[in-house]
Parts: structure tokens; sequence; C-alpha cells
């Protein structure tokens, strides 16, 4: 029985998407929001930005560029863990690709789409259950109104179900290929290995097909992957502790000053003489005068 690397980590990732345009093809055409006349038909890649290996610097996100038949660019991301930076990211690098479809003196009518697909091995939005997000330019009160150039597509595989997506059997092959797919697991469905381009994805995760420099090259991702998660909590820890120790700080303060409010009022209430009463709490003049007229309106 043979053993499987998870696809989702960055060597089999792109080894599968990024050095066959035919399963890149067929994955882009089955998960992304084009009519039927609008199916991309071939292929060429484009260079992909250089991850940095600094986990702080986002090495849990993989690159795969390329440009159809049509002219479109598509930038293909997967992303192991959500943040708040990601889906600025995503618009930089999408702005980024159509900017740089012009040289100095080129016409703006040559400019074509550029499309991001972004696959979540994360959940960004708890409101919803939808999984499937798709964004464009819509008019804010007519969204029939469309202005073309950039749109995006994110995939939350956690929260992905396939008996939701029963009329896009293609797309939920390969998210259940994505999803289902583990180091931890040998065993694949039938339905998987029946279709020709699953299949194939499948013999290119085999653990025979790599070396060991390579595997290597897929624990030290794992690691990095770790890491950051490792950091990320920290960094929320951190934030709640520094929200409760606040929390606790602006409550004691709270007290503090009712307390005051109310030595003001009974010391007035007992005839205590304003100077007297300045000295007892701490409190000038004017804010002794604030608190009983306050207390007069109520």
């Amino acid at each position: 029985m043979s053993r499987y690397l998870d696809p989702k980590n960055d060597l089999p990732f792109k080894r599968i998407f990024g050095e066959h345009p035919d399963l890149l093809k067929s994955f882009l055409n089955a998960l992304m929001p084009l009519e039927e006349n609008q199916q991309i038909e071939s292929l060429e890649y484009l260079p992909a930005e250089q991850v940095p290996e600094n986990p702080a610097k986002k090495n849990s996100i993989v690159d795969v560029r390329c440009k159809d038949n049509f002219g479109r660019h598509f930038i293909v991301e997967m992303q192991m863990l959500w943040n708040n930076s990601f889906s600025k990211r995503m618009v930089f690098n999408a702005s980024k690709a159509y900017v740089r479809q012009l040289d100095k003196n080129e016409h703006y009518y040559l400019l074509q789409p550029v499309y991001g697909l972004a696959i979540l091995n994360d959940t960004f939005d708890a409101r919803t259950s939808e999984f499937y997000h798709h964004y464009r330019i819509v008019n804010y009160r007519n969204t029939e109104e469309v202005i073309k150039g950039l749109e995006f597509v994110l995939v939350e595989l956690p929260k992905f179900r396939p008996d939701k997506w029963t009329d896009r059997r293609m797309a939920v092959l390969w998210l259940r290929f994505l999803k289902e797919v583990e180091e931890r697991r040998n065993d694949v469905s039938e339905d998987l290995k029946a279709n020709a381009d699953i299949n194939r994805a499948l013999e290119m995760c085999e653990v025979g097909a790599f070396t060991e420099a390579e595997l290597a090259t897929y624990d030290k991702y794992w690691d990095i992957i770790r890491t950051e998660n490792a950091l990320l909590a920290e960094s929320k820890a951190t934030g709640r502790a520094e929200g409760r120790a606040e929390g606790r700080a602006e409550g004691r303060e709270e007290g503090k000053v009712e307390s005051l409010i109310t030595v003001v009022r009974n010391c007035k209430s007992n005839g205590i003489p304003l100077e007297q009463i300045r000295m007892i709490t701490g409190l000038d003049e004017e804010k002794i005068l604030t608190i009983l007229r306050s207390n007069d309106e109520e």
C-alpha cells in the first residue's frame, strides 16, 4: 500500500501545480468562477516570487503564477495559517501583477484580469458555514455592475463539505484530495483514484517519488509551520493576557473613582468644609464641586 505526503506542503504542492500545467488547468477550471466559454484551454507559468525562510515572513505561503490562453493571470496560493494581513497581501500581489503587465507607453486596453486563488488550511470567517468566498469589484448598490480587473477566491478547507457542492464534481474531487490525503494516512478513497487527474496528483505525492534530500525539505517546512503556529498562539495568548490585565486595571480605576465620589458626598452631607474634603480625597476644588453638582442634579 502506497504512503503519501501531504499535498498541502510546499514541496508536493509545487510539484503538482507548479510543474504540470495540465493539472493546474484542471484545478483552476474546477475552482475558479469562470463561465463555460471562459474555461482555460492552456497555461504558461510565470516566475514566482521567492518565499523567505524566516517563519515570521509568511513562509506558510506557496505561490504558483501563470497566464492562460486569454492572457488572464492567475496567482495560486496555499495558506496553512490565517493571519489578518493575508487578505491585504493577496490584494497587493494581484495589484502588482496587474500593473506589471504594461511596459512604458503601452495602452491600458492591453491589461488583462488577474485572479487570486487561495486555499486556506485554516478558518478566517467563523461567522458563516460558507467555505467558498468570491470577491470582485462591484457597484455597492447594483452588484451586477462589475469593474473587471481583479477577482479573488478564498477556500476554507476545514469548513469544506462535499455534500454542499454537488453541482461541481471536479472541484469536490480536488478539494477532497487536498483535505483527505495526509502523511498519517495511506488509504485513499477509490473514487479519488478513479479520476485520471487526481490519480496523477496522488502518484506525485507518493513518498517513493521523493529523494532523501527532498523529504528533509518536506520535514523542514512542517517545522517552520509549527514554529509560526507557536508564534501566533503565543501572540494571541499575550494579547488576551494584556486585555485581561487592562480590564482589571480599568476596573480598579473605576472602583477608585466611585469610592472617591462616595467619600465626597458623605463629607458634604456631614457638613465637612470644602478645604477639608480636598485634603481627605486629594481632589482639587473643581472636581469636588463637579461631583457635588452632579449629586444635586440627581
